[in-house]
């Protein structure tokens, strides 16, 4: 039988979903190598070799995802400022140079739009694994706020202290015929039809139900949330609710929550080992997620509509998000940001580790020590399979013109 094309592939894994939302993912993949890269996590775990030695290392909870744009600012439930991990729609319990390979990749296909030369990525790979290797081998885990922050990431938290959630809740909605409603904005918000609009106000008004504060949650508006690459397409809605009614001004009371749909992660077909039997895949999603990070999104919650599974959080600014590219390929930018990165992948290891079937603490601490086995070829396989994202997305491109 012949082998599928590129872009069958991707359509294959995509079917049925929104087919607005998916013509919009497949024309950001098709703008670039990292977008592409991005939008197409399912390649990366099908193309795997299922005999690899890289397979043979300690089993631990992963993102699934992780790449240079899956980090990111975010408040938590203590309402405190975090820069962490931010996505794990993908996550599962695999071996750690899962993780670490689909990182790398994303670096050396993102060199071209991070203005970096080949030489540079592969330097900046190395940071990675070496801040990686050193921060596991300590044992501790740890995690980055304002005081501890440096570089751009830094300057990221601090400048978040000048944004205010009244502010951002003010350029998301509009008075009109005296009712609220969300901004409807090409490549943010879509309408959302009165089927999905009762369908998410029922759920809510159950959902306030089991709440301290029912109020809190009532639905004041509700559309279809655009946002990432690889889920779009998915169901998913920007939900504005009632919020906090004693503060001074509408803008303060108003809560902004990110409902989005969650479905069978992509690495599942190919996974060595045995996974937890979760309620649902939302659960999933939510319980890695508070495996890795230090302190969870506010509001993070799995919840089901039906027979279908959600994750519910807080919806914040896109612009609380690190964007690389304002480096202009400085390395002395750069290179303490993807520092943190291989911190904060390692505290993660460390946080969920003895966790229903991951590594204990000790293991991924001998893992660290014997670096000099599985570093080359982690390295060797980052540079071929980057090489195969670029071949990839040429085809994808020439195939979907």
């Amino acid at each position: 039988m012949a082998r599928l094309t590129v872009s069958q592939r991707i359509a294959n894994y995509n079917a049925g979903r929104d087919p607005e939302l998916l013509a919009l993912k497949y024309k950001l993949i098709r703008d670039n190598e990292f977008s592409f890269y991005r939008g197409t996590c399912h390649l990366f775990y099908e193309d795997w070799p299922a005999e690899s030695p890289l397979n043979h290392m300690p089993q631990v909870w992963i993102c699934g995802d992780l790449h240079l744009e899956n980090f990111g600012s975010y408040k938590g439930e203590n309402r405190l400022t975090y820069f962490d991990l931010n996505d794990c729609d993908e996550g599962v319990l695999a071996p750690c140079t899962w993780e670490l390979a689909r990182f790398l990749v994303s670096v050396l296909v993102a060199a071209e739009s991070l203005q970096l030369k080949h030489k540079q990525a592969l330097g900046l790979c190395d940071v990675f694994l070496q801040s990686y290797v050193k921060t596991l081998g300590i044992g501790a885990a740890r995690w980055v706020e304002r005081a501890n922050a440096t570089g751009m990431v830094k300057e990221l938290l601090v400048s978040l202290k000048k944004r205010t959630r009244a502010d951002f809740i003010k350029s998301r909605i509009l008075t009109k015929r005296d009712k609220i409603k969300l901004i409807v904005a090409e490549g943010r918000a879509l309408a959302v039809s009165d089927e999905a609009r009762n369908k998410v106000t029922q759920f809510m008004t159950e959902f306030a139900k089991t709440q301290q504060n029912p109020a809190f949650f009532q639905v004041v508006d509700v559309v279809r949330r655009v946002a990432g690459t690889g889920s779009l397409g998915m169901e998913r809605y920007a939900i504005l609710v009632r919020g906090d009614s004693s503060k001074a001004t509408q803008y303060e009371n108003f809560y902004l929550l990110d409902l989005k749909l969650s479905g069978v992660s992509a690495l599942t077909p190919y996974l060595p080992n045995v996974q937890p039997k979760w309620p649902s895949e939302a659960t999933r999603v939510v319980t890695v997620q508070r495996n890795l990070q230090a302190v969870p999104p506010a509001f993070l919650s799995a919840v089901s509509i039906g027979q279908q599974s959600y994750v519910l959080k807080e919806l914040l600014p896109t612009q609380d998000r690190l964007n690389l590219a304002d480096a202009k390929g400085k390395l002395s930018r750069l290179t303490p940001v993807i520092e943190q990165m291989g911190e904060i992948v390692a505290w993660a290891q460390l946080r969920a580790s003895g966790r229903n079937g991951a590594a204990v603490a000790d293991e991924l601490i001998a893992f660290a020590q014997t670096a000099e086995t599985w570093y080359t070829p982690l390295m060797d396989y980052a540079e071929t399979y980057a090489d195969q994202v670029s071949a990839d997305w040429r085809a994808f491109c020439k195939e979907t013109k």
